[in-house]
């Protein structure tokens, strides 16, 4: 089995994504099986990757919500684009997903593997989207 495999930190990312839930079987043909192809995808969409670790189609999906997301607010504010991606990802890969927009700042922050992702568009803005664990309250007896 071939597959790239890109370190960051302690944690890898691979451009191959998971088997398709309808148990199709086989491997999902993600837009791009390339880092070449990813680096293009985001060049072209003005987009400047700082740090990552999550799959390319969920970079893809971070990088055109985000873009779709800027592009239709009549009056741009952080709070709104930051909700926006932060709903899409809570509804398509589960809640516990967490977004800061802005132009300066600062961040220490605890991800679960695979799902950190902090780009910049248009030179500009800034955006950390990040995943944390669910922990289930246990109920008292």
């Amino acid at each position: 089995m071939n597959e790239d495999v890109k370190m960051v930190g302690r944690s890898s990312v691979s451009s191959i994504p998971p088997p398709m839930a309808n148990g199709g079987g086989g491997r999902r043909r993600s837009f791009c099986s390339s880092q070449v192809e990813l680096a293009d995808f985001f060049s072209a969409t003005g987009v400047r990757v700082v740090a990552v670790d999550m799959p390319p189609f969920m970079q893809i999906h971070a990088v055109d919500c985000a873009r779709k997301a800027h592009d239709s607010l009549e009056k741009f504010t952080s709070k709104t684009l930051a909700f926006t991606l932060k709903k899409e990802f809570d509804g398509v890969y589960g809640p516990a997903w967490h977004c800061i927009v802005g132009t300066s700042f600062g961040s220490f922050v605890t991800h679960s593997v695979g799902g950190f992702m902090y780009f910049s568009m248009d030179h500009k803005i800034y955006i950390l989207l990040f995943k944390t664990t669910v922990q289930r309250a246990q109920e008292l007896n």
